[in-house]
């Protein structure tokens, strides 16, 4: 009989400590991996009685796009640990909960859930566009506030009235080329070679062929090219005869090395410009072909030489903390931040509906320059352009 009453004691006791809510630790040993970060000290008590403000985060931190997931994520993490130094948002100091999504839709939508169960008010992320796109289908029916700092893809805010951007869409950084080759390079003739399997690449040339129209421009030749291909040789040869005044490659840095240096070595004579897959072209190029891009000019989110006091500060408060320069991707992050709590702050509130609303009218002055929204929730803002000079990355313009 002592033992039957024992053994109850003993199991009544484990269903006791059984029903008791169990803390969750980080841990970086799975691709769920999550961390807690820019909150002050003891907001952890303060998450129990809703007094902090709760940021959700999702990026690439490991696999093949996990540089790109960091460095936005690095400097949403600097903007979070600067507002609650300075008061946090609506007097509550904000905790930032991270969760790596490895690149993968699938995950990514796994790590959002996790994120609504963690009970976050606002979503960043994610990173690379596929995986944006996959929570965007999920976020858009619990009306959240979800912004990609980096997503380009088009469709990714298209019908998702909570869902936006802090980058500007493929087709946008097109519609700025041709203006930039009319109103800034003075030309009249025009050509495109673009790659048929990349939406990126389609996305940007035919928003560049559109506008360079609408300007009066000649589109003297519209050449493409298969995803696998190396040599384009024959396209651009077929260019020369026609010497436009600009050629734009809508491509990534290490097609476009390839192709600026065959393009010199037909003949062309053109200036080339490009959108913002061309940053890292100099560090796939070396001494005998960087006179190939010379001179050359590309759309980007923003110049380390701009001397506005806002993109100084924000420099040398990253290069001070990680020890390098802060990408584009960075500076894109760093924005969301602040375009989040100036949403809350002019809603007056975390409530979900208001500070959706707040974000659509928004009228925001950052890092990447000033903005607005559209009817597709992609911001109107400036853009930056980039020049090549003496095989350097020089800050040439902005494009309002």
């Amino acid at each position: 009989m002592k033992k039957r009453v024992l053994w109850l004691l003993v199991a009544m006791m484990l269903a006791i400590t059984a029903c008791q809510p169990q803390a969750s630790e980080p841990t970086t040993e799975n691709s769920e991996a999550a961390t807690t970060e820019g909150a002050a000290e003891g907001t952890t008590e303060a998450a129990a009685t809703g007094e902090v403000i709760k940021i959700g985060g999702l990026a690439p931190l490991t696999g093949d796009v996990a540089v790109y997931g960091n460095t936005s994520m690095n400097a949403v993490k600097l903007a979070i640990e600067e507002v609650n130094a300075n008061g946090g948002i609506l007097g509550k100091q904000v905790e930032f909960i991270l969760y790596d999504e490895k690149g993968d839709a699938t995950e990514a939508v796994t790590a959002y859930n996790r994120l609504m169960d963690d009970g976050v008010d606002a979503v960043i992320g994610s990173v690379t566009s596929k995986p944006t796109l996959a929570v965007a289908e999920v976020a858009k029916g619990d009306g959240i506030l979800m912004i990609t700092p980096t997503g380009t893809q088009q469709n990714i805010t298209e019908g998702k009235a909570n869902v936006f951007r802090t980058c500007f869409i493929d087709p946008y950084q097109g519609t700025i080329l041709a203006k930039f080759a009319k109103e800034n390079l003075d030309a009249k003739t025009v050509a495109v070679i673009s790659n048929t399997s990349d939406d990126y690449s389609q996305g940007v040339k035919n928003a560049f062929i559109e506008e360079a129209k609408a300007l009066g421009l000649e589109v003297v030749a519209d050449e493409s090219y298969a995803a696998t291909d190396t040599d384009f040789r024959s396209q651009l040869t077929k260019m020369v005869a026609l010497k436009p005044d600009v050629i734009c490659m809508p491509d990534y840095y290490k097609v476009v090395s390839l192709m600026a240096a065959q393009a010199r070595e037909v003949g062309l004579e053109s200036t080339f410009v490009g959108p913002d897959g061309w940053d890292g072209v100099l560090a796939t190029l070396d001494a005998s072909n960087m006179d190939a891009v010379e001179n050359s000019y590309f759309t980007n989110h923003y110049s380390l030489e701009d001397t506005d006091p806002k993109i100084a500060d924000f420099v040398k408060a990253y290069r001070e903390k990680y020890n390098e320069d802060p990408s584009a991707f960075s500076a894109l992050g760093y924005d969301t931040v602040y375009m989040i709590k100036q949403s809350m702050e002019t809603a007056g509130s975390t409530e979900r509906e208001a500070v959706v609303d707040a974000m659509k009218n928004i009228e925001f002055s950052g890092v990447t320059g000033s903005l607005r929204y559209d009817e597709n929730n992609n911001p109107i803002k400036a853009v930056t352009i980039m020049k090549i000079v003496d095989g350097k990355y020089t800050f040439d313009s902005v494009i309002e």
